[in-house]
């Protein structure tokens, strides 16, 4: 008997977190929702919503009140083509590309940070920083033991990369691979002992 009870009453929460919520849509919302199902593009209107959800947050949407000014924390934000950005680094005189992708990755830094919670600062994870930079579309990130790697990169200059992530997670780098993906080895880390610094889980290599 009171296993039953005990039963009934979990069965009760589960039913009280579970909220059904009615969403109307118009004819022509309603045929692009069923269009994106019938190709495949997307599960079903859960999942789509869900993932809605998901980059209204991330790219905090919530603060786009004004038509065509669009903000990520304190820094203002712009859908901008790869190709102009690479026309821009073209510019750029070699010897000073790493100089200048570590001024980028400083200045990412204080925006990313304005956008963390305290929670995560604390943590000082790197993989808060780099899902960032994916979130803003600009590659794939990842690390394996004392490497960095980056897929699709938005910029195609390994030296921009190089100082960026020097500039925003304070370690020094060095290419090993500059093709797809560009692969950088970790050769330091800069970081004070402290647990703000985004790199708690970076292992620099031993040579």
């Amino acid at each position: 008997m009171h296993a039953e009870k005990k039963t009934k009453d979990v069965r009760g929460e589960e039913q009280a977190a579970i909220k059904r919520t009615t969403i109307i849509l118009d004819k022509n919302e309603r045929e692009f929702v069923n269009s994106l199902i019938a190709e495949e593009k997307e599960d079903g209107i859960k999942p789509l919503i869900s993932k809605m959800l998901n980059i209204y947050k991330s790219m905090m949407i919530y603060d786009w009140r004004f038509p065509g000014e669009y903000y990520f924390g304190i820094s203002r934000m712009a859908f901008i083509n790869a190709e102009l950005m690479n026309i821009l680094i073209r510019h750029i005189p070699k010897e000073e590309l790493r100089t200048t992708g570590r001024k980028m990755g400083e200045a990412l830094k204080v925006s990313i940070e304005t956008t963390l919670s305290p929670e995560i600062l604390d943590g000082g994870n790197v993989t808060d920083f780099l899902e960032r930079l994916q979130i803003q579309g600009f590659g794939d990130f990842s690390v394996k033991d004392k490497y960095l790697l980056i897929k699709a990169p938005f910029i195609n200059e390994p030296e921009i990369w190089t100082g960026l992530l020097e500039g925003l997670l304070d370690i020094q780098l060095e290419i090993k691979a500059s093709g797809t993906p560009i692969v950088c080895e970790i050769k330091k880390i800069h970081a004070k002992s402290t647990n703000k610094q985004p790199t708690s889980n970076l292992h620099p290599s031993q040579n």
